[in-house]
């Protein structure tokens, strides 16, 4: 285990090789292993009590719909469980907030080591319950390490001495304290990374919460849970409710929550940031929001770029994990002088990409997140060419073991149509053509997301006028616009992609804190 003494400088978790027989070998290893365990049935945990409801759900495979991955209570049957674990982590809160930042980092420090040592079999969990590929879980599992290890150096740094300025008389101090019992609402898509990485943050902060993970990735949350048991922070500092909806909201309006911490879709987002804002009875602060939500990425290439990097770029940006990142890049905005040559690169090599099992280490795309998101992606798909589209590959799925959408390029999309303005979250890539830099630039910022974006040419003056002009909050030169690392690149967007809370970077742990003014005559 490290110590404030000995700790070495943040580094960001290695990627694994899995060209590596003995990498190859041991993940196969690790997917037996879980797929011996699939189908068990995991509680709801508030404080040291682990509670069975009556009323189940099941988390499936996607992949393979008929494949239970782990069995949960409802938590929605029971409206008395939101009250009771709230209560239980104010309890918790009157002596975490009590224990000294580095005694909290420590416990970030221990749950790093423990998901570094168990790094593929929670891939595998990944693998099964939200079908991502090796790559694509491997990387989870990295950037979840990440956010334990840099949060807990972060909180030695907020929780040191801060600078004030001196004064004749007086001894001046300044602090960070807690907030309180927060709310935790993390998605489906980076169901370890971004649920563990909004958790952490709050409690190594000197917070206490309430963990509701996404209904279609219960599993992992519960895998997390189970290591924070393990390496011994104290029962109600991490409460863990399953559920659905009914149980967001009355966590988000109950007087005794003090914060919320949400990432998920531009609408559930703001309406919690107007649940939020209501006073409630009893209620003697205002909430504080932390909201990380939708995007419509674009990657702009001039006439003037390196067209094999951009295409290699745009494909890995557009199809990685089937779409479903917020990061992901759905609009390619592209100068007409260089379309055709750059299109058919694109189209090579996302016809090259293969679809399959998440199982199989050489699957490249498997399965959308469910039903609903197949049928909306199909409804959206029909949308793009009928508004005048043009289908250049993919465009149609099977729903019939599991929720395969195959990677599609719609190509004549023009600017303002529905799939060059609206979220679609899943492998589907409009192509736009730009008269010039110029008039691309202005079709990227033409939407009411700016999450990520980037943009490919050889032009120095073109790269400083996007830095300038481009307002995402985090923007790429020469490179795909997903793969955001933790400390690397602080990752939160402008306008309706939410409250750039920068997750990942030097500011982010002052979201879960509030700052102390003291001052003492002397």
């Amino acid at each position: 285990m490290q110590t404030q003494q000995t700790l070495d400088e943040f580094r960001n978790e290695p990627f694994t090789d899995f060209s590596k027989p003995e990498n190859a070998e041991a993940m196969r290893g690790a997917l037996e292993r879980v797929r011996a365990e699939l189908g068990r049935e995991y509680p709801i945990t508030i404080g040291e009590e682990k509670i069975s409801l009556e009323s189940k759900f099941n988390s499936f495979n996607p992949a393979n719909r008929s494949q239970v991955v782990g069995v949960f209570s409802e938590g929605d049957a029971d409206t008395s469980l939101v009250e009771k674990a709230i209560e239980r982590a104010g309890e918790a809160f009157k002596t975490w907030r009590n224990v000294s930042y580095t005694e909290r980092s420590e416990y970030l420090f221990k749950i790093a080591a423990v998901m570094r040592e168990r790094k593929m079999e929670l891939s595998a969990w990944m693998v099964f319950e939200v079908s991502k590929t090796w790559a694509e879980a491997d990387g989870d599992v990295a950037e979840a390490i990440d956010f334990a290890e840099f949060y807990g150096r972060e909180m030695l740094r907020w929780g040191g001495e801060q600078p004030v300025t001196q004064y004749a008389g007086e001894k001046p101090h300044f602090e960070y304290i807690p907030l309180g019992v927060g709310a935790i609402i993390p998605p489906w898509n980076f169901p370890l990374a971004i649920m563990s990485g909004m958790t952490m943050a709050a409690i190594v902060a000197g917070n206490t919460v309430v963990l509701k993970p996404s209904s279609d990735s219960p599993v992992i949350a519960a895998k997390f849970v189970e290591i924070c048991e393990e390496i011994g922070l104290p029962p109600g500092v991490v409460n863990f409710i399953s559920g659905s909806a009914k149980t967001g909201e009355a966590m988000v309006s109950h007087p005794k929550t003090r914060f919320i911490s949400f990432t998920g879709s531009k609408g559930v987002g703001l309406h919690i940031n107007e649940e939020a804002a209501k006073t409630r009875p009893g209620q003697i602060w205002i909430k504080r929001v932390v909201a990380e939500m939708g995007g419509k990425d674009a990657i702009v290439v001039a006439d003037d770029a390196d067209l094999d990097a951009a295409a290699t770029g745009v494909v890995q940006a557009a199809f990685g994990f089937q779409g479903q990142k917020c990061s992901a890049c759905s609009r390619l905005i592209v100068d007409e002088t260089v379309h055709d040559q750059l299109v058919e690169k694109i189209v090579d090599l996302t016809k090259k990409l293969n679809i399959g099992q998440p199982e199989d280490s050489a699957t490249n795309v498997a399965a959308v997140i469910n039903k609903r998101s197949f049928d909306t992606t199909m409804g959206y798909i029909r949308k793009g060419l009928d508004e005048g589209g043009k289908l250049l590959t993919g465009g149609t799925g099977d729903d019939t073991k599991g929720f395969f959408v195959e990677p599609t390029i719609i190509d004549e999309v023009k600017p303002g149509d529905t799939i060059e303005q609206e979220e679609i979250f899943a492998p589907v890539l409009a192509v736009i053509k730009a008269r010039d830099f110029d008039h691309a630039l202005e079709i990227a910022n033409d939407t009411q997301f700016g999450l990520t974006g980037s943009v490919f040419s050889a032009s120095q003056e073109r790269l400083d006028r996007a830095k300038r002009d481009f307002h995402v909050g985090n923007l790429y030169l020469n490179r795909k616009c997903t793969g955001a690392l933790v400390g690397v690149h602080p990752f939160g967007g402008f306008n309706m992609s939410g409250t750039d809370s920068k997750a990942g970077g030097r500011e982010y742990l002052l979201q879960f804190m509030q700052g102390k003014s003291t001052s003492q005559k002397i």
